[in-house]
């Protein structure tokens, strides 16, 4: 049982982990004691490498966890991507149902493992119930279209499950988001405009615990992002990287407590991945609002 069963509060990571590329053995040394230093409860994980007898989510965070993968994961084509490159949450606690929303919207998408995992995690009380979703829409600079696409059928999916059924009370999204705070696919998740007919709000754990920082998660400051071949030389920073906790009509149903980057450091001389990660502390709220401590 994890120490903060029945406390009401949990923690929830993110990371992009580039497959195995570069200094693999290296960066998963540092990948694995990170995590284990973190102790996360729920981890949403993209570039994920699952096939073929290997599990990069087990091989980094141990045997401890309840694993959900993507289905249609990315096929090696001949360059840097694996055969199984693609999405994977773990969660400390039994999952119940999964939802697999299909997000190839346009041509444009097919050569991509877009997707998303909405699960259902049974989170002891005081919290209850709720839905992980980890989000991959597409990463293309251009096609902010097709991420407004595919942001509003996850959107409308996770309205559907919540509302249509007994069970989750809350909903927490994070991921790979390829978007900054100012793009439309993300200022969906905010509440700050709608998409495709719908409307929803989320709080965003980075902007409501660092008002004003911008806390990017790929950058040149690492360099795995300029490493040769990998095209992003002239990379400004962006925060593209996200933790957000489902509002009702007053305000998210957990309490952030806290939030901060991962892994945004070398150990060793060893940079764990080309982005740099989220962690999020929730907590429940009780019956007057106020968060259980």
């Amino acid at each position: 049982m994890d120490e903060r069963d029945g406390t009401g509060a949990l923690r929830v990571a993110t990371l992009n982990l580039w497959g195995r590329r570069g200094a693999w053995e290296g960066r998963r040394r540092v990948l694995a004691e990170g995590f284990r230093e973190l102790e996360p409860d729920l981890v949403a994980f993209q570039e994920a490498i699952v096939g073929n007898g290997y599990d990069q989510v087990i091989d980094i965070l141990g045997a401890g966890y309840h694993l959900a993968h993507q289905t249609d994961r990315e096929l090696g084509r001949g360059g840097d991507i694996e055969d199984g490159q693609g999405i994977s949450i773990a969660s400390r606690w039994p999952l119940g149902e999964v939802w697999e929303p299909d997000l190839n919207v346009t041509p444009r998408t097919e050569d991509f493992a877009c997707g998303a995992i909405i699960a259902e995690v049974l989170v002891p009380e005081p919290v209850g119930a709720l839905l992980f979703v980890n989000h991959l829409p597409n990463w293309q600079l251009t096609h902010e279209y097709e991420r407004e696409l595919q942001t509003a059928i996850v959107g409308r999916a996770v309205e559907g499950i919540m509302e249509g059924r007994e069970g989750p009370r809350h909903a927490v999204l994070a991921g790979d988001l390829d978007a900054t705070p100012e793009a439309a696919s993300v200022r969906f998740w905010r509440g700050l405009q709608s998409l495709g007919g719908m409307s929803v709000c989320y709080r965003d754990a980075w902007s409501s615990t660092h008002p004003g920082e911008p806390g990017h998660t790929f950058t040149a400051e690492n360099p795995l992002v300029t490493a040769e071949n990998w095209d992003w030389e002239l990379e400004l920073g962006r925060r593209i990287d996200h933790i957000f906790v489902r509002c009702s009509d007053h305000g998210p149903t957990l309490d952030i407590r806290a939030c901060e980057r991962i892994f945004d450091e070398p150990v060793g001389g060893v940079w764990a991945s080309d982005h740099f990660g989220f962690y999020a502390d929730l907590s429940a709220q009780t019956s007057s609002g106020r968060p259980v401590r």
